[in-house]
């Protein structure tokens, strides 16, 4: 994907996934790249329409919650772009968990029973249901990986006062519980996912995606108490397997360790895995975008031109 200069371009940010284009210093146009990451690293090669079916399912979760949260987007013009306001964004990142699983397995596993300053029960198995959602959040870094940390530290920190925090709180669990009842209806569950916000003219907004497979993790409902009761490995729909793989081969990100080398058909398998989700949450035959770069552009700039 080819980077742009877009008529009143103020700045460029090159994300792990998106790429980022301020304009008049008001606008966000959010171009969702084929690029994929793992343990905040990019891996080498890029999945066919990834950032198609991301910013797709984005743009459908933004306008399925605005009820409960304003938010950022204001218009997608292509596939695989979305315009919106530029907000002041929060410093953290708010991670809600209904299931045990991915990170907060590997740290109960590990013998620490609390993540992020919360108390996690005694008993659970991978992927049982908490008793009710967690919020772990993490820091939000410009560079490297973002960080656990508690509420206690973000309000004694001063990253976000005490009173928001609080809004960003209830805010979270009404949209996990939103998410959630979408997924329901399409035979998935919702098991863990984040969110992030900013402010726009004093006012909290979602910024950012919600709900897709690079911010989510999916179960399929059916057959996920048998399997639970039999230890049965879940079945699910989320980027989780590409960790998996990548830890099978022995990288987490970490410093001296090497990107396994990612074939042609375990590309087509993450591919599928991305297009079945899509399909599955949506309820739509996923269509590939035949734009070009050129055509992309000049339906950014008519969009931009509308909105200014």
């Amino acid at each position: 994907m080819k980077a742009f200069l877009f008529p009143g371009q103020t700045d460029f940010y090159k994300g792990k996934v998106r790429d980022v284009y301020t304009i008049d210093d008001r606008f966000l146009v959010m171009i969702a790249s084929n690029r994929i990451s793992a343990f905040d690293v990019i891996l080498p090669k890029p999945i066919p329409y990834k950032g198609q079916v991301l910013n797709q399912i984005a743009a459908y979760m933004l306008n399925a919650t605005r009820d409960i949260c304003d938010n950022w987007l204001l218009k997608t013009p292509a596939p695989n772009v979305s315009i919106g306001l530029k907000a002041t964004p929060f410093k953290v990142e708010m991670v809600v968990r209904g299931n045990l699983t991915g990170h907060a397995w590997r740290t109960y596993s590990s013998g620490n029973k609390t993540l992020c300053g919360v108390k996690m029960p005694e008993g659970l198995k991978e992927n049982d249901y908490f008793p009710q959602p967690i919020i772990t959040p993490s820091t939000k870094a410009a560079e490297g990986h973002d960080e656990d940390i508690s509420r206690e530290d973000i309000i004694a920190n001063e990253i976000v006062s005490e009173e928001d925090y609080e809004q960003l709180e209830d805010l979270t669990l009404q949209l996990f519980a939103r998410g959630k009842e979408i997924a329901a209806k399409r035979g998935l569950i919702l098991v863990d996912t984040k969110y992030e916000f900013g402010k726009l003219d004093n006012k909290i907004v979602l910024i950012d995606e919600i709900h897709t497979p690079d911010s989510s993790r999916y179960f399929y409902a059916d057959g996920f108490e048998e399997r639970q009761s039999t230890g049965e490995k879940q079945k699910q729909l989320s980027k989780e397997f590409v960790r998996e793989w990548l830890i099978e081969n022995s990288f987490m990100g970490k410093e001296g360790q090497q990107v396994p080398e990612m074939n042609d058909e375990w590309i087509s398998i993450i591919h599928n895995r991305y297009v079945e989700l899509y399909e599955k949450l949506i309820g739509e035959k996923f269509v590939p975008s035949a734009l070009s770069d050129e055509e992309t552009e000049d339906r950014i700039i008519v969009a931009l031109n509308e909105l200014k």
